[in-house]
């Protein structure tokens, strides 16, 4: 047994950025579940702590980490800004839009589509102010925390953090639920281009989201925290 089986799956992910494609293969949660260990979340999954080991092992030998872990909290939280807030913004409406096009022409025939068209609905109303909470309280708190600033009207930097945790964590409810609903995204074979296109978006949507939540819990907020001396 090697000391990798002991780090959390969200340090895992850090050190081995290849790790978050085997770890949404297997389905274990590093963004919002990852203080577990890789050891004990196999266990209760049931899963082979070693093969999963192995192909993260596997997955890229001689790679560094990426490049969002060097950054500094301000500068990570433009990053955030700049790529999966930016990516969100313009994917949840037309995905919302997409999976209500599809609910209509196919619904008759998949009534599982009218779960998806809702938990989707419930996505976007979900990440969209969460998004804007971001970008308005708390990455503007972080970047002046790291000029210096303590007092905040909103107290401690810990209290929207605290906030964004929480909905972080209802984030990633909603998308089990949708990979539920689809089936982990697997089309009917009379699927059109739409209904497969929806079913692809929304899975690139999950993993996008899970390592978007994976860099703020695991890396920015704790390194908001270190700064702010909590």
């Amino acid at each position: 047994m090697t000391a990798l089986h002991h780090l959390s799956l969200g340090e895992l992910a850090i050190r081995r950025p290849s790790a978050t494609r085997v770890l949404e293969r297997y389905a274990l949660d590093y963004c919002c579940g990852g203080n577990r260990s890789l050891l004990d979340t196999c266990r209760e999954r049931g899963l082979d702590a070693e093969q999963v080991l192995a192909e993260v092992e596997s997955a890229a030998p001689e790679e560094t980490p990426a490049d969002w872990v060097e950054l500094p909290p301000a500068q990570l939280a433009r990053h955030l800004v700049d790529t999966h807030h930016r990516y969100l913004h313009g994917e949840l409406p037309a995905v919302d839009q997409l999976a209500e096009q599809v609910r209509q022409v196919h619904g008759g025939r998949h009534p599982e589509l009218h779960a998806v068209r809702h938990l989707v609905a419930l996505l976007r109303a979900d990440l969209e102010p969460h998004l804007r909470k971001e970008e308005l309280i708390l990455f503007p708190a972080i970047e002046a925390l790291a000029a210096g600033h303590r007092q905040f009207a909103f107290g401690p930097i810990d209290n929207p953090i605290r906030m964004m945790l929480i909905e972080h964590d209802h984030a990633g409810e909603l998308l089990e639920e949708l990979r539920a609903a689809t089936v982990a995204y697997r089309t009917p074979e009379d699927a059109c281009a739409s209904y497969g296109a929806l079913y692809r978006r929304l899975e690139a949507l999950e993993a996008d989201t899970h390592l978007h939540v994976h860099k703020e819990n695991n890396a920015l907020f704790p390194a908001a925290l270190r700064l702010a001396g909590a």
